[in-house]
């Protein structure tokens, strides 16, 4: 069913609100891949922030270009039967989702992505990203490495003390 002007302007508005609060999009060829796995996708997808939906080029590119920071961006990737998946809160968490489901469905394809600085990088590069580790996982590294010299002092101290507390107990026994 053909969407008339008001529901084109409509998704056009929404897809631009989408573009303006999203630290990336990601973008990605779907052909080949059955309505039930997209659904499937859709539902993963909410578990970390993101949102993912199909729609017709022609609207995301008026989206694009209506929004100040994307309208120098070029679009002519934006072909063929194409899926953008949107977060606001982290960059790398869409390409991530989706990365994850490629891996079952190799019908998923990336075509590239729309950054939040107006900047269109390729496939390869949203591979790289996919494969980073999540921000909480970064987050806990970081958190590891600062406890480490933490936890080695501790070890040492207890250590210590336990020999002194055998060695004690030695004494007191003989």
């Amino acid at each position: 069913m053909a969407l008339s002007k008001t529901q084109k302007d409509e998704v056009v508005s929404e897809v631009s609100d989408l573009l303006k609060a999203s630290k990336m999009t990601v973008v990605a060829k779907y052909q080949g891949t059955t309505v039930k796995a997209l659904q499937q996708l859709r539902r993963d997808a909410r578990t970390n922030g993101t949102k993912v939906k199909v729609i017709k080029n022609r609207l995301v590119i008026k989206a694009v270009q209506a929004n100040d920071t994307l309208k120098s961006v070029d679009t002519s990737a934006l072909e063929g039967m194409l899926l953008y998946a949107f977060n606001a809160d982290d960059e790398v968490a869409p390409a991530q989702i989706l990365n994850q489901f490629a891996k079952t469905n190799p019908t998923l394809e990336f075509v590239g992505a729309l950054t939040g600085e107006g900047k269109f990088i390729g496939s390869d590069d949203v591979k790289a990203l996919a494969n980073l580790p999540s921000k909480n996982e970064l987050i806990a590294q970081v958190v590891a490495t600062l406890l480490s010299p933490v936890n080695d002092v501790t070890n040492a101290l207890s250590g210590n003390l336990h020999a002194l507390l055998d060695g004690v107990e030695a004494k007191a026994t003989a």
